[in-house]
């Protein structure tokens, strides 16, 4: 019973404690395949090699591949003891790393052609790339060192993600036997990708009835035939639009007219106004028709440092006038206005069939003279070797057990050893991870790692939300706001209310010129429409106020900076001015 006393958290720690006891040790492989890497040690450093090329982007800037590359046991949820993988290691750069085959292989006539690899995202995957590229057979060779987005490859396979794009790739490059140009085919629809902190399992299966079948964490999430489900497809259609037809100067395409017998109504009053003065409405006895809705601040005094000379006549902010609080109104009553009973509007005649009307016009259609028909899109072009060619705004990625092979039982053999042991003792680990039910104190999402608690310390959560959504912000502000619209909401009233006093305390500061009548009357009565407004706005600025006041404190020190700086330059400007006199 002492047992059950003790929290689930420790029982959790102490179960995790056995399990990586327990966890059976890395053994190599004893499957064979066309190629098979488990990173077993930096000697596979032999084999891989990163590339030194240099990459440009649509704007022409050059960029390097200058992300590192390591071989490390992962840092998160690890599964088998000693089992390492290869890790990109740099955030924000770009990666590219190659291995060549023994011997480049053919895979037509060769039965299916079996791809499967572990993505392990460790620290989640916000925007960037996780594919596998299967390198092209070339008379020139692999060249690892100028590996880059240029080099040819057969087929591209794996998870991307960033912003609204979240899928998992399958490209293959297929050759028009007529032209003899590359096209890359893209599979429609693709299924999304697993974005998880635990080992995922990406396993591409291309057979030689012409069909496919991706898998994700050993499940089939996606199956078909390359003939149907690839953009553009394998094979052109027959026929094409005829590029020389042209539509017929005659030919009408609008199956509706106005009725050119149509006549408006002789009682259509086009100028009838859409709302009218309620002819049923009466002045309440209470009105006061000579009492203005706001007044002269009777309280008000006139500041100190105001120069009538300088700053023009002061005049006093106007306020509600009490003697209108217990009346229905202030000022000359006018009716309200109702809807107009006669309104109709702007007449038009009715629509009615186009008897000239032939229907949407298409080309011709003629035979397609690049049609090629292409029996067995499954045989794809030989490959020489894999390689990642990767961008990511996310480091720590760790790639595992690469296994490329024409058998779908050596396939599961391989899974048995490698996948199939790992991935229910990360489960496990993950699952321990993970606070007990009885130890959450609040409902509803659960919060992000690390994330401070509001209750306890409201300034650091603020902190901690604000930093999140920046960071967010530079890669995609748009997502930013979409993902995060209260913070987004608060960054934008913060912001919009220190500009607001920094133009206050100027317009308070700086010197005007001289007011006149007509000037005064307008001011008077836009500050009394400001000061309706200011009423009628104070509950939504007050919970905006609590919403952003640890965010704005350090906003507003900075304001009372900028506003003793403008104080004393207007000070010395007064003086100077004073001195020329």
């Amino acid at each position: 019973m002492k047992y059950a006393l003790l929290p689930l958290s420790v029982v959790s720690a102490l179960c995790t404690l056995a399990a990586a006891e327990s966890a059976p040790a890395f053994t190599p492989t004893s499957v064979d395949g066309i190629f098979v890497e488990q990173f077993e040690s930096d000697a596979a450093f032999d084999r891989w090699s990163p590339s030194r090329a240099t990459k440009q982007d649509q704007t022409g800037e050059v960029f390097s591949y200058v992300g590192e590359w390591g071989i490390e046991e992962p840092a998160v949820y690890p599964g088998i003891a000693g089992d390492k993988g290869l890790v990109l290691k740099t955030k924000a750069a770009h990666h590219a790393i190659s291995a060549p085959l023994d011997t480049p292989y053919d895979p037509k006539g060769k039965g299916s052609l079996v791809l499967s690899y572990e993505v392990k995202l460790q620290k989640g995957l916000d925007c960037g790339g996780a594919y596998i590229k299967l390198l092209s057979e070339s008379p020139e060779g692999i060249h690892a060192e100028e590996f880059s987005d240029k080099t040819p490859y057969t087929a591209m396979f794996g998870p991307d993600r960033c912003g609204s794009t979240s899928k998992t790739h399958l490209i293959i490059r297929h050759k028009n036997p007529i032209s003899g140009e590359i096209e890359e085919k893209h599979l429609v629809a693709p299924p999304p990708p697993q974005i998880t902190k635990t080992t995922a399992l990406y396993t591409l299966i291309i057979r030689p009835d012409q069909t496919y079948e991706i898998r994700i964490n050993d499940s089939k999430v996606k199956s078909g035939s390359l003939l149907e489900d690839f953009n553009p497809p394998f094979n052109p259609p027959t026929e094409i639009d005829d590029p020389e037809d042209v539509k017929p100067a005659d030919w009408v395409e609008t199956p509706k007219i106005s009725d050119p017998n149509a006549v408006k109504p002789a009682e259509w009053d086009e100028d009838a106004p859409a709302m009218i003065p309620d002819p049923d409405a009466e002045k309440p006895a209470d009105w006061l028709d000579d009492e203005p809705a706001v007044v002269p601040d009777p309280d008000a005094e006139k500041p100190e440092e105001w120069s009538d000379e300088d700053d023009g006549d002061w005049i006093a902010p106007m306020v509600p006038n009490p003697a209108c609080e217990a009346a229905s109104g202030c000022g000359e009553w006018t009716r309200p206005e109702i809807p107009n009973p006669d309104f109709k509007g702007k007449w038009f005649a009715p629509l009615i069939d186009n008897p000239d009307y032939k229907g949407p016009w298409s080309p011709r259609k003629i035979p397609n003279p690049n049609y090629y028909h292409d029996d067995s899109p499954a045989d794809l072009s030989p490959i020489a070797g894999l390689g990642f060619e990767l961008w990511s705004m996310t480091d720590s990625i760790l790639f595992d057990n690469i296994f490329l092979s024409s058998s779908e039982a050596d396939l599961e053999r391989f899974l048995d050893e490698t996948y199939r042991v790992k991935a229910p003792l990360e489960a496990a680990a993950e699952a321990a991870d993970k606070p007990a039910e009885s130890e959450h104190k609040h409902s509803g999402a659960a919060r992000d790692a690390d994330e401070p608690d509001v209750k306890s310390d409201p300034v650091a959560w603020v902190k901690f939300k604000a930093q999140q959504f920046l960071d967010e912000a530079l890669v995609d502000p748009k997502k930013a706001f979409v993902d995060r619209p209260l913070t987004g909401g608060v960054f934008g009233v913060v912001f919009a209310t220190l500009i607001g006093m920094v133009g206050v305390i100027l317009s308070l500061i700086l010197p005007a010129p001289p007011v006149q009548k007509a000037a005064k009357q307008a001011a008077t009565k836009a500050q009394a429409a400001a000061e309706q407004v200011k009423a009628q706005a104070a509950p939504v600025v007050e919970q905006v106020k609590e919403a952003a006041a640890p965010v704005a404190e350090a906003g507003k020190k900075k304001v009372e900076e900028v506003a003793e700086g403008v104080r004393t330059r207007a000070g010395k400007a007064k003086a100077a001015a004073q001195e020329k006199q």
